[in-house]
């Protein structure tokens, strides 16, 4: 359990890092708020721009990804999810999206996504397959060749 340390030389457990990427204010703040709650350090992105600069500057232990943010730069969402592969793979990603199809679900796997799940999706559900990523063995970087 997470807890504050009144001694100075004890350091503070590091809470793990998640990033949600999704253009609906209401599903960034509902999931930052679940899982501030338990123990998680929650950033939120919005648009595909505000997602990469994060990726660029900060490593997530998961990403939870929507695929289609209202943008023609990228309407497949899968450029944050190639660039949070290529920069950090060891980051899990999970892609929550109401716009699933195999295909699409092959090509996010295919771009580095671990996990793909259907909207609505209860935020318990996805809190299991958070944590299971998280608990799992690492991701071996995979160079092509």
């Amino acid at each position: 359990m997470l807890g504050i340390h009144d001694n100075s030389t004890e350091e503070e457990p590091r809470k793990p890092r998640l990033l949600v990427v999704d253009d609906e204010e209401s599903i960034c703040f509902s999931m930052s708020e679940y899982f501030s709650l338990h123990g998680f350090k929650v950033d939120t992105a919005r648009e595909i721009e505000e997602a990469e600069k994060l990726v660029e500057s900060s490593e997530y232990q998961v990403i939870i990804q929507d695929l289609r943010l209202g943008t023609t730069r990228d309407p497949d969402g899968l450029s944050v999810i190639k660039l949070a592969h290529h920069r950090h793979p060891e980051t899990r990603i999970i892609v929550l999206t109401a716009y699933g199809s195999t295909e699409m679900e092959d090509e996010a796997r295919r771009c580095g996504a671990d996990a793909f799940l259907r909207k609505p999706e209860p935020l318990s559900q996805v809190a299991q397959v958070v944590q299971g990523l998280i608990e799992s063995p690492a991701k071996q970087a995979v160079k092509s060749a």
